[in-house]
């Protein structure tokens, strides 16, 4: 049996800013109720009092708060090393039968250079290839056979360390996504692996977005 409490959470949980905006306070309960009721009315199939909705709205958020200060923010004050790369270029290609063995010709001329920035990450129909941009010479002779999709110059990179524990509590990287979306952050790429994520930003953003995750720490 459908209830004010279970139609209000199932709303709320389509809506992640709002969810967010809940936890931290922000938004009046009461004005709230009255802007989703015709929504929730709908979706009970007839009217409901206004301090229902108010009732119902102020549970969640005392949850989610509980939720979001003692699950998520101890992950986020845990967060490792910040790195912070500048100089680089995202190509994209299309996946092709050859397109493994050129990218291991390209991984075979720069293995010896250690300065360089080097990740790629492959998805059904593309690969994309994030390098320095010092290598882009040799990343485009040795990629000359591929179909280039795009090319995205002037970028920086941040490598956030996560704790292990990140893998198991729910909402960490939307926390960390939603106060770059927040503060207009436009991310190009990004790369992850259990314990390690990275962020590809226009250079003209990345004093921003390092600001905004370094904050997450406190």
């Amino acid at each position: 049996m459908k209830t004010v409490a279970s139609v209000v959470e199932k709303y709320l949980k389509t809506k992640p800013f709002l969810l967010s905006s809940l936890s931290e306070g922000i938004i009046n309960l009461t004005s709230l109720a009255r802007i989703i009721m015709p929504e929730i009315e709908m979706h009970l199939g007839k009217d409901i009092k206004q301090g229902a909705v108010v009732m119902a709205l102020k549970r969640i958020s005392e949850e989610l708060d509980f939720k979001i200060s003692n699950r998520v923010a101890k992950v986020l004050q845990n967060l490792g090393e910040i790195t912070v790369r500048s100089s680089l270029t995202d190509y994209t290609f299309e996946i092709s039968e050859t397109l493994l063995e050129n990218q291991s010709k390209l991984m075979f001329e720069i293995k010896t250079n250690k300065n360089v920035f080097y990740t790629s990450s492959r998805g059904v129909n593309e690969t994309n290839i994030v390098v320095s941009s010092e290598v882009n010479a040799i990343v485009e002779e040795c990629m000359k056979n591929e179909k280039l999709l795009s090319k995205n110059e002037n970028l920086s990179s941040i490598t956030i360390k996560l704790p292990h524990e990140n893998v198991s509590v729910p909402g960490v990287y939307y926390y960390i996504f939603q106060s770059l979306a927040w503060e207009g952050i436009t991310i190009d790429e990004v790369i992850s692996t259990s314990n390690e994520f990275t962020i590809i930003v226009n250079e003209n953003q990345i004093d921003i977005a390092f600001s905004v995750i370094k904050d997450l720490k406190k």
